[in-house]
């Protein structure tokens, strides 16, 4: 029980200091018992033990969120994610080994309700057959926690007397209502659209007759490229992909975005980017979904001119939210032709990807250019074992990588050592950013336009604590047009934001930005995209 009420909610804070504090809600609970009658307590000792059980229960989620998304776990919104969180531990240790985690988590949760449950009871029968000890010792105690408050006296952990578990669940009780709140206001904002109502022959005039694609590369953050133990490499990528993209006819620009997710939840940093609104929860991604926000890719099917399609290699099922994006036709993993290995999470290798792009789209005769949204999953957690660049004609039908997932590393065996993780994430973005430069290089065209950015920062474990969620943004073009249209932005030459100072904006800026940047020019008509912000946020 005393363990119960000072377990803390992150790891970082799990050490012997945490346990040295006197808990209010210990000697609340003790007066309580010793002042009701024998009967009445029953009714008392039972439920305590019951919410001793849950709030242990919520600060180990707590734990396990802050570990990987940086954030604690919403007791409203984030059930469906420990689905989530048992496809990848599949995808990770094999389906047997997960199945045997959740058989021990279901009994580690019933075991320990029901333990929780008989200290509760055990307390209150030795404090009823002692209660000439029992009464004055909950006297001195209470004596004792009040006059360390008042005086705000320290111990080794802090604080000394503590209300941690009160201050616990006031606050969820606030964020429960918080997120209630939230999801009113926010249908109320994502039914407003500077753009919604913008002709559609009016709309990305900047960019008719090219093939603009749109590629997020999973957990490219921040600290692939500052991070000392990743940093040198994905640089070294960078400036060789930068130099090999100028001597194909290519200019870039880059700048730092601010994702509303970290550590996970992809789709959230994908609908955000897109939408031009902060979609930091599942439930304002569900509305914003079930609705008809314009997002960037829709805004191309809006206009008519292109044909708009969707390269998923991280989607395994039917996905309706294709229509909200609007495209034309979304490839999953199902469709592009992969007969290989998974690597982990990832389906399939970023380079297949990108070629079967190629042969099912973006190499095929068209009566329109192409806009395309790819996402690149090769750079997922837990970056083991890893692709290897192969010859573009060389990957046939996946089944080449077969030897390569063989010899790859043991994800468990990396994840052993802070270091080595560090190091497969940093050679796992360089493969992303490789596959995606190379394949601009050879199958690219003096109309190709690329835009392309993380969702996310890599979880703390990589990223480092208290990391910001900033993620690398470029656009490449090979028509210098296309880039003057944003040269007031301020954006660092070159695929690396860090070489240069680049701003940083929030994610949710940047659709207003583009539409306004590649809409029509200031000597037109004006539009309602001419009051999107601009600058540095």
């Amino acid at each position: 029980m005393f363990v119960a009420l000072l377990l803390p909610s992150s790891l970082p804070a799990l050490t012997p200091e945490a346990f040295v504090h006197l808990p209010v809600e210990a000697i609340f609970g003790a007066a309580v018992l010793l002042a009701l009658p024998r009967k009445a307590r029953w009714a008392v000792t039972v439920p305590a033990g019951i919410g001793l059980g849950l709030l242990v229960i919520v600060k180990l989620l707590d734990m396990g969120f802050n570990e990987t998304l940086g954030r604690g776990f919403n007791l409203v919104l984030d059930w469906p994610l420990l689905d989530d969180g048992l496809s990848f531990l599949k995808d990770s240790i094999g389906e047997g080994g997960a199945d045997g985690v959740v058989a021990g988590v279901v009994v580690g949760v019933i075991v320990l309700l029901a333990l929780m449950t008989l200290s509760v009871l055990r307390l209150d029968r030795l404090m009823a057959r002692n209660r000439a000890v029992a009464t004055p010792t909950v006297l001195a105690l209470g004596t004792v926690w009040v006059l360390c408050a008042t005086l705000g006296l320290q111990g080794a952990g802090g604080t000394f007397a503590t209300r941690s578990t009160a201050g616990l669940v006031h606050d969820r009780y606030k964020a429960v209502k918080a997120t209630i709140k939230d999801e009113r206001e926010f249908a109320k904002e994502a039914r407003v659209d500077a753009f919604g109502d913008v002709p559609a022959d009016r709309l990305l005039t900047g960019l008719r007759g090219k093939d603009v694609i749109f590629t997020f590369i999973e957990s490219y953050g921040r600290s692939a490229i500052e991070n000392p133990e990743s940093a040198q490499g994905v640089g070294e990528e960078l400036a060789r992909g930068t130099e090999r993209l100028r001597k194909a006819g290519y200019s870039a620009r880059s700048a730092w975005l601010t994702s509303a997710t970290y550590g996970g939840s992809s789709w959230l940093g994908h609908s955000t980017f897109l939408s031009g609104l902060w979609i930091d929860n599942q439930q304002r991604y569900r509305t914003v979904t079930a609705g008809d926000h314009m997002t960037l890719t829709s805004a191309f099917k809006r206009t008519g001119a292109w044909r708009t399609v969707g390269i998923m290699p991280g989607v395994t099922k039917d996905w309706p939210e294709g229509k909200f994006y609007g495209l034309d036709h979304v490839y999953d993993s199902r469709e592009l032709g992969y007969k290989g290995p998974k690597f982990s999470w990832s389906t399939m290798p970023d380079q297949y990807t990108l070629k079967a792009f190629e042969r099912l789209e973006h190499g095929k005769p068209g009566d329109k250019p192409l806009m395309s949204e790819i996402i690149l999953t090769s750079s997922h957690n837990p970056w083991a074992p890893l692709p290897r660049t192969l010859g573009w004609n060389a990957m046939g039908d996946g089944s080449v990588y077969g030897p390569i997932a063989k010899a790859g590393k043991d994800p468990v065996e990396v994840w052993e050592d802070t270091s080595s993780v560090r190091r497969e994430y940093g050679r796992s973005i360089q493969y992303s950013l490789r596959s995606l430069t190379s394949y601009v290089e050879k199958y690219g065209s003096k109309d190709t336009v690329l835009v392309f950015l993380g969702d996310h920062q890599p979880v703390p474990k990589v990223s480092g604590e208290n990391a910001n969620r900033d993620v690398p943004v470029a656009i490449v073009a090979h028509d210098k047009k296309v880039l003057d249209r944003i040269s007031a932005w301020g954006w660092a030459e070159g695929l690396n934001p860090g070489a240069g100072k680049a701003p940083v904006w929030k994610m949710d800026s940047f659709r207003d930005r583009f539409l306004t940047a590649y809409g029509p020019q200031p000597d037109a008509r004006p539009s309602p995209s001419e009051k999107a912000p601009s600058g540095k946020n």
